[in-house]
């Protein structure tokens, strides 16, 4: 068989495998042999054929790259991340986040609205966020609005804007500019929204009527909500955020769905399994309504957590390996109320991890970062007596060392997603278990369900004709250890440092042109500049 280049298509790209995971016309996936051809002047797949076709099929302009047995999977879209850019450049930052990204054969990523300063709670806020975006990307970028009290004239403005959705905390969220929003908030959103072809988030936990603890605010409690145990001890933060926060969440938000039937919603980084039967009862009432969970929930467990080391904590907490198997049997449930796979980056400063000294061997100095090019002056040029009100804070983090209560919440791990389910679901395949998603059914739940999350997937998600030339080159057979070195987001510090992977990424395409290359020039990065694109498309489904 001989395929030609259309009229004025220009010269081919070819791509081509002994496995790639391709979507037919139905959106069902399939494994198969692949030769893939793309338009380098549109950035689009122009062909699939489900077989390997010799390089002698194409012209001989074509660029044909033929990669054996490695694995073609589309691009991912991981549709939970925090670049917190502009505003807190020193936690992360545009095009810190989007390379890190792009080194996991992550195409798209869609920024959560806090924690920048300002968040993307406002149409105004939203500008700074994309100016501050712009020639910084290195993959695709779409946005997520915020729901705070006091905004709901904003949020028609955002959808019209572009953003691909909105989130909202029911519990405090760690930073002042994002307040928790209560009931009348939640239903003034969904009235808002509702018929809009959007998506309304959750993060839900929220303190019962009867709580034994407050989480993050037990340090400044008296008895009996102040916490039954060490500061330093992950059982002790484990059990001051119960799996009842993140099922009274749910139940209040199942209980003012009806306020808006025409609303898809959804619950960010599910944590505990206790909420999967309420998401599932809901669901076969009617209630539009799904959930993520994160790479973390599913490749770490409590029981695996050092004391002190706070580079472990999040929120929802990571609960016990008994929590975690039964998220893995929930994803591959025919019914399942999971849909999606996330990384949920969120990252900080060393420092603010309060880590003890003997974990504190990351590559990242404290440092004041002007990513977006905002003039940081002011901010350098402290005073004598600034300078000692910081040795002093200092002086006190340092009596908080270890304080799983103290430390920031976050996890850090964009890009890392594919190496760590697959190599989670390989482990649990080699211990007899049945819940084990295959390399389709990650292609489902990291690309296809969180390109539809975010609707885009007219885009990004999947190999077919018409579809972004957003390619994954993935070695299933290379094992390999992240090292601190090995991570490119901005601040070195995560808890999957020192965990051997099955699996590595060895290239990443976006719109047709190859972007990262593992072990090639400029660290890998071989476009040489960023060429990601900010989405702000209005979203029509």
């Amino acid at each position: 068989m001989t395929v030609t280049a259309r009229p004025n298509a220009g010269t081919l790209t070819v791509l081509v495998s002994m496995r790639a995971v391709l979507t037919l016309p139905d959106d069902s996936l399939f494994l198969s042999p692949a030769t893939i051809s793309i338009s380098p002047a549109t950035g689009k797949i122009i062909a699939i054929v489900p077989a390997v076709l010799p390089k002698t099929s194409f012209p001989p302009s074509s660029t044909y790259v033929n990669y054996g047995s490695k694995l073609l999977i589309p691009g991912l879209v991981d549709a939970h991340v925090h670049l917190n850019e502009p505003g807190r450049t020193e936690w992360e930052g545009f095009r810190t986040g989007t390379r890190a990204a792009a080194s996991g054969g992550v195409t798209t990523v869609i920024d959560m609205p806090l924690n920048a300063i300002p968040p993307t709670t406002t149409l105004a806020g939203f500008k700074e966020k994309l100016a501050a975006s712009e020639g910084q990307c290195w993959v695709d970028v779409g946005f997520y609005g915020g729901v705070v009290p006091g905004n709901a004239e904003e949020l028609l403005p955002l959808v019209e804007a572009g953003v691909r959705g909105f989130k909202g905390f029911l519990i405090e969220s760690g930073v002042d500019e994002f307040p928790a929003i209560s009931s009348n908030d939640i239903e003034l959103a969904m009235k808002t929204l509702n018929g809009i072809p959007t998506t309304l988030m959750f993060h839900a936990e929220m303190i019962p009527p009867i709580s034994d603890s407050v989480g993050d605010a037990v340090q400044a409690s008296e008895p009996p909500l102040a916490p039954h145990g060490a500061l330093k001890s992950y059982q002790t933060f484990l059990e001051s955020r119960p799996p009842s926060f993140e099922t009274y969440a749910i139940d209040e938000i199942v209980s003012l769905a009806h306020l808006a039937p025409g609303l898809h919603l959804h619950i960010v980084h599910l944590s505990a399994t206790q909420a999967i039967p309420i998401l599932k009862a809901a669901r076969k009432a009617g209630v539009d309504i799904t959930a993520e969970t994160c790479f973390h929930y599913l490749g770490l467990a409590a029981e695996g957590v050092e004391d002190g080391d706070c580079r472990y904590k999040c929120c929802p907490p990571i609960r016990e390996q008994l929590n975690q198997d039964g998220l893995w049997e929930e994803l591959t449930a025919p019914d399942s109320c999971i849909k999606t796979v996330v990384s949920d980056h969120s990252p900080c400063t060393p420092e603010l991890k309060l880590l003890p000294p003997h974990l504190q061997g990351v590559e990242a100095p404290h440092m004041h970062h002007s990513d977006s090019g905002i003039d940081m002056t002011a901010d350098l040029a402290r005073t004598p007596e600034e300078r000692l009100q910081e040795k002093l804070a200092a002086r006190e983090a340092a009596k908080e060392v270890g304080d799983f209560f103290a430390a920031w919440g976050g996890i850090s791990s964009v890009g890392l997603g594919l190496p760590i389910l697959y190599t989670s679901a390989k482990k649990r395949e080699a211990a007899g278990s049945k819940s084990t998603p295959s390399v389709v059914d990650i292609v489902r739940l990291c690309c296809a369900a969180t390109a539809k999350q975010v609707g885009l997937s007219h885009r990004k998600g999947a190999l077919k004709v018409g579809m972004d030339a957003d390619i994954c080159v993935f070695d299933d057979a290379e094992e390999w250890v992240l090292h601190s070195r090995g991570m490119h987001w901005k601040n070195r510090c995560s808890p999957w440092e020192g965990h051997r992977f099955a699996g590595r990424v060895k290239e990443t395409w976006l719109r047709g042109k190859k972007v990262f290359e593992y072990g090639g020039a400029n660290g890998g990065f071989v476009s040489g500049k960023p060429i990601g694109a900010a989405i702000t498309e209005k979203r029509i489904a």
